[in-house]
């Protein structure tokens, strides 16, 4: 019975490999672990990232119970595939072995919890949202949160792009510029050059929002020039 078990194993070693023999089994490189190798990874590059009150979680996928791989001399180590680690909701993540050499990729969820403000009641497309209209919530979102509002300051001079409804956590995207100067307004235009300064009557031709380039028809000499927006009734013209 012993040599035949022997002739087994000799068999399942030559033909199918190591991996594939029971005579191997306690050779073989924990998967749980290469889940968790994988998660600390995402967890400890993202959370060097953010701010204290932003706490970033990360949970690896089920990897196959199938997967047989040998045991791994020396601890397997964590890299991001594309390089750099992507700042989204799901990421892979390799896991590899120098020797035995094999890697494996691990799917990885990534979620943010973090202070937001959030919508009291609806608020209509275009409509302002005051100060009074939100209150801040502690929620947790998917991937790397950076683009969520936890200021009542960044709401000044802006406008919902869409309608939002009651519970709903503000984000950057969903906030437009104000439009600063409105179409057929009448203007000044500023033109600085050699230390000079010149001004004169304008009519803006379109609707321009802070910072923003408009055409603007000088009054004086009925030609269209483009400059840019410096305040309520500003325009800047850079020679």
């Amino acid at each position: 019975m012993i040599r035949k078990q022997r002739k087994f194993d000799w068999l399942c070693a030559v033909s199918l490999g190591a991996l594939s023999c029971p005579a191997f089994a306690q050779s073989l490189q924990p998967i749980d672990g290469l889940r968790d190798i994988a998660a600390q990874f995402v967890q400890q590059r993202l959370r060097g990232d953010a701010p204290g009150s932003i706490s970033v979680t990360a949970t690896a996928g089920v990897l196959d119970s199938r997967l047989r791989l040998p045991a791994c001399t020396q601890k397997p180590a964590a890299f991001a595939p594309a390089g750099e680690l992507r700042a989204s909701s799901r990421v892979t993540i390799g896991v590899r072995c120098e020797q035995p050499a094999w890697t494996v990729y691990v799917p990885v969820t990534v979620e943010t919890e973090l202070p937001v403000l959030v919508l009291r009641q609806a608020v209509a497309r275009n409509g302002v949202v005051l100060p009074q209209d939100v209150e801040p919530q502690r929620r947790k979102v998917p991937g790397i949160a950076a683009n969520y509002i936890n200021d009542v300051s960044q709401l000044a001079g802006r406008h919902l792009k869409t309608t939002a409804a009651a519970g709903t956590a503000l984000t950057v995207d969903l906030l437009v510029a104000d439009v600063l100067i409105r179409r057929g307004q009448h203007v000044t235009l500023i033109a600085s050059a050699g230390g000079l300064e010149v001004r004169a009557q304008g009519q803006a031709l379109a609707d321009a929002q802070p910072n923003g380039r408009v055409q603007v028809l000088n009054l004086a000499s009925h030609r269209s020039v483009e400059g840019q927006v410096e305040s309520r009734d500003i325009v800047r013209v850079h020679p």
